[in-house]
């Protein structure tokens, strides 16, 4: 596979270890919102499963990045053996070079290395403005939808949304959520997938991922006989949870008011249907259909319909 392919309007590179960088600028200019050097880096080096730095990047004839897309390899657990995969991730064209395909060409070249590097499955979960051309470009199929469950925090004080307005306001806050939440701290890094309980196939998340995992910032909290994998980002969001279904009102009770507490307007949980989650959620919460499921099969040999996700699995997590 050619790291390196040149046109007559832009070269494109693969995806490494140095022009990742150029991956963070194109983003600040995208999306005029700066994001730390380090997050990509560690976000794409995926190394535990065997390959990194799947994707490719297109640069004019000054070698200003103008389009990205990459993948980031998986490792998904399927009926006791584990199959090599991909999920669909970032991307980014600059505003000037839109319009032009650059988005299908690099797609189509991540593609064809996930084929050399034996990848065998790609997953994703676009937003309903790329959804077309992924499934009417790029030959996607979409197995289902994933669901959300909205449960709005009443009666605090909006902290958050004051904190995302004054930026120098974030330090205090953060010094605020650290003390609040020390109590119901859980040392460790993740949680064990849902899915598996319900003998779904899904992301296999052994130790390897959830180290892999830290390039974000979530955390495991306890309440009562529940875990809850978090992370704070337009308001509370739930990954994944261990949760006792007998004390499941009461429980949400109680994380309700510690959202309460955070200055948070709402707690939002995403998974597939028909897992248990999903019903126990859907006793007492309305579901509204959120991320579509799409797969590009290259080779894997299995049935798409048997995988499940939560938001937990999802890169923006």
């Amino acid at each position: 596979m050619n790291d390196l392919v040149q046109t007559t309007a832009y070269t494109i590179e693969r995806l490494n270890s140095v022009n990742i960088n150029d991956v963070a600028a194109l983003h600040n200019i995208v999306y005029n919102r700066a994001i730390p050097k380090e997050f990509f880096a560690k976000k794409y080096d995926t190394a535990y499963t065997g390959t990194s730095y799947i994707g490719y990047i297109a640069y004019n004839a000054s070698h200003l990045p103008i389009a990205y897309y990459g993948v980031i390899p998986t490792l998904i657990s399927y009926d006791g053996g584990i199959i090599l995969a991909a999920q669909s991730a970032d991307t980014m064209t600059h505003p000037k070079f839109r319009y032009a395909g650059l988005f299908t060409t690099l797609a189509k070249q991540t593609f064809d290395l996930c084929t050399a590097e034996e990848i065998k499955l790609i997953f994703g979960f676009p937003n309903q403005n790329s959804l077309p051309g992924f499934i009417g470009k790029l030959q996607w199929q979409i197995t289902e939808y994933m669901d959300c469950f909205m449960i709005p925090v009443k009666g605090g004080q909006p902290l958050e949304r004051l904190v995302n307005k004054f930026s120098f306001l974030k330090p205090a806050y953060n010094l605020y959520e650290n003390l609040i939440l020390k109590k119901f701290l859980a040392q460790q890094r993740g949680i064990s997938s849902s899915i598996s309980v319900d003998h779904y196939n899904g992301v296999l998340r052994g130790e390897s991922y959830l180290k892999y995992k830290t390039y974000s910032p979530t955390r495991v909290i306890q309440i009562d006989q529940s875990k809850f994998w978090i992370k704070f980002q337009n308001g509370m969001t739930i990954g994944d949870a261990e949760i006792n279904k007998i004390d499941f009102v009461a429980t949400m009770g109680k994380l309700i008011e510690l959202a309460r507490k955070l200055g948070v307007s709402q707690i939002q949980f995403h998974t597939s249907p028909n897992t248990s989650l999903h019903a126990l959620f859907a006793e007492h919460y309305q579901p509204v259909t959120s991320f579509p499921i799409i797969f590009k099969d290259l080779g894997s040999g299995v049935s798409l319909e048997n995988i499940k996700f939560t938001f937990a699995d999802i890169d923006v997590f």
